[in-house]
């Protein structure tokens, strides 16, 4: 949904205010992107609706925030190369990258991973969940967001909300 300016929430709300309140107090329950401004337009004009954050939007900040912590280690596994092929420059040598059993450098692993750590883990190749094992063994900060953030998921496809909301309350 598109970002609402403070004026256009105005023009919004001035529009949905033609509806009768008595119409507009019979609405329960709004879904709702994270933009405060539609949250803004929902609370002025449906009163007595609870306001809830779609799932899509909550799992996709899950995720962003599991890849942001990725790539800060790739960030990392970059800058730690570049000082080690300085370093071998300073030293006349070959710069030789440090190269997993599976046959990715610690930086390559971290590139390659990304799309792993969108999957849940039963659709993993082979090659992904091998990729998983040596992120989840250098990066435990990875796993732990990792499984959060499916955690979250397993939250979301509960059908028993009284159940799901007791597993998000944990």
């Amino acid at each position: 949904m598109a970002v609402v300016q403070g004026t256009q929430a105005d023009n919004i709300i001035s529009i949905l205010s033609k509806i009768p309140l008595k119409q507009r107090n019979k609405v329960k329950e709004i879904t709702l992107d994270m933009a405060a401004n539609m949250q803004l337009i929902a609370k002025r004009s449906f009163p007595n609706a609870t306001l809830v954050t779609d799932r899509f939007h909550v799992q996709k900040l899950a995720t962003e925030a599991l890849q942001e912590i990725r790539i800060k280690h790739r960030w990392e596994a970059i800058d730690h190369e570049n000082e080690a092929i300085e370093e071998a420059k300073r030293k006349k040598k070959r710069y030789e990258p440090v190269v997993l059993s599976n046959g990715d450098t610690v930086k390559q692993l971290l590139a390659r991973s990304r799309y792993s750590l969108y999957k849940r883990q039963e659709k993993w190749t082979f090659t992904q969940k091998e990729r998983a094992e040596f992120v989840f063994g250098l990066y435990p900060d990875i796993a732990k967001a990792y499984k959060l953030s499916q955690k979250l998921t397993g939250i979301f496809k509960t059908k028993d909300k009284m159940i799901a909301l007791t597993k998000l309350a944990k």
